[in-house]
């Protein structure tokens, strides 16, 4: 095997017309690079405008192609390509190799490795730095390579909707199947309108009846469109979202009676600094175990600790145990005791009256929420990745490159 064919194997090229001439280092700014000198060459018996066989050739046409980096040094490819005269139509051409598309400067391969960067969410400046290439080669190559998708082929039978942050503080609606996690559509806005038309517009009303559940946030906005978009799904409100609403109306009640106490006592002191106790199980208390409490600076259980709070304010012992038995009944999967938490509940004057009264106008969702499986736990993970991305990238100005640079991500 020649020289030539071990250059071109090392470098990637299948074009067996490309004849490699000399490979030298060459100073570009302030990198060393590979240039690799090689002619491009065939012969040719047609014109490729007219059909012709009076074609001769005219001489070579010096080009540049960036070639993908194999050991971080910047490679260059300098192609000589062969041009072509036809003595029917007047007109030239030149050679073409698979190598790049035609009238392009970076390599497929080198296209490719871009990609790759993409897909892991570096920003398009470190993309540029590594493939030796510009950052708005990079965002050519992303808009080139990456097509926005239409619809899915088919419509899952179970979807979870949430809405995220993307640029300008526009709050985008964002959904995906449930099951296999595969993102199914991100729209600019969270407006009703949008939604609907986007459904509406994309499936039918056949496609739209087998959808058998929707899992939501406490957003009412969902609940309505949901009830005209799939009318035979059930909806669902994520478990995480009925905890976090307790929990927060617990911390409110403890940060208002807080307010009423000395600072100096007992009293305080366990609900300043062991709060974390009240949202802790009550199976997970172990009152068996006597442990030194900071903040306190006294060796008591765990129990003990919850017990001179509850038993001395009556109130707030009232929205612990509401709080206690939301979050066993949804650990359990216990619909009854979810129901009686709910329905049984008496007025304390708390922020828990504001939740109860929430989970009750959504009461057939709520239980939802213990019957089935699914929640939004797939999409909070997408959500996630959404913002890594956007933390790593200093942000996006353009919102349609925002929702391509998604798409590598999950692609």
């Amino acid at each position: 095997m020649s020289q030539n064919h071990f250059i071109l194997d090392v470098l990637g090229i299948k074009d067996p017309n490309i004849k490699v001439q000399t490979v030298e280092e060459e100073k570009i700014g302030p990198e060393t690079a590979r240039e690799i000198t090689a002619k491009l060459t065939y012969p040719i018996t047609r014109c490729r405008n007219c059909g012709f066989t009076k074609v001769v050739r005219n001489g070579y046409r010096k080009t540049h192609i960036r070639l993908a980096s194999l050991d971080g040094v910047r490679y260059e490819l300098i192609l000589w390509k062969q041009r072509y005269y036809c003595k029917c139509c007047n007109s030239t051409f030149g050679a073409i190799t698979s190598l790049t598309k035609e009238n392009h400067t970076l390599s497929k391969k080198l296209k490719s490795q871009v990609m790759q960067l993409v897909k892991q969410g570096l920003n398009g400046e470190l993309i540029a730095k590594i493939c030796h290439c510009s950052p708005s080669s990079v965002r050519r190559t992303i808009i080139e390579r990456v097509q926005p998708h239409y619809r899915m082929a088919k419509l899952p039978k179970h979807l979870c909707f949430d809405e995220f942050r993307s640029t300008k503080s526009t709050m985008s609606f964002i959904c995906c199947d449930s099951e296999t996690h595969q993102l199914v559509v991100k729209l600019y806005d969270r407006l009703s309108s949008s939604i609907i038309n986007y459904f509406e517009n994309r499936y039918s009303k056949q496609e739209r009846a087998q959808v058998q559940s929707v899992v939501i946030d406490l957003n009412a906005q969902y609940q309505s469109l949901i009830y005209r978009l799939f009318p035979n799904a059930k909806v669902i409100i994520d478990r995480f979202h009925i905890v976090q609403l307790a929990g927060r109306a617990l911390d409110n009640s403890r940060i208002s009676l807080l307010k009423t106490l000395d600072k100096h006592s007992r009293e305080y002191r366990i609900l300043k600094s062991q709060w974390r106790l009240f949202h802790q199980k009550v199976t997970t208390l172990r009152p068996e175990k006597p442990v030194y409490l900071l903040g306190i600076n006294e060796y008591m259980t765990r129990q003990n600790a919850v017990d001179l709070i509850t038993n001395k304010f009556p109130r707030f012992k009232a929205v612990y145990d509401t709080y206690q038995d939301i979050t066993l009944a949804i650990a359990g999967r216990d619909s009854e005791l979810l129901m009686s938490a709910i329905r049984d509940y008496q007025t304390t004057k708390t922020e828990m009256d504001t939740t109860i009264s929430t989970l009750r106008e959504n009461l057939k969702a709520v239980i939802n929420s213990v019957k089935y499986e699914f929640s939004n736990g797939p999409l909070e993970g997408i959500n996630r990745k959404i913002k890594v991305l956007k933390r790593s990238c200093y942000g996006f100005a353009n919102q349609e490159f925002f929702f391509l640079r998604i798409d590598c991500l999950f692609a």
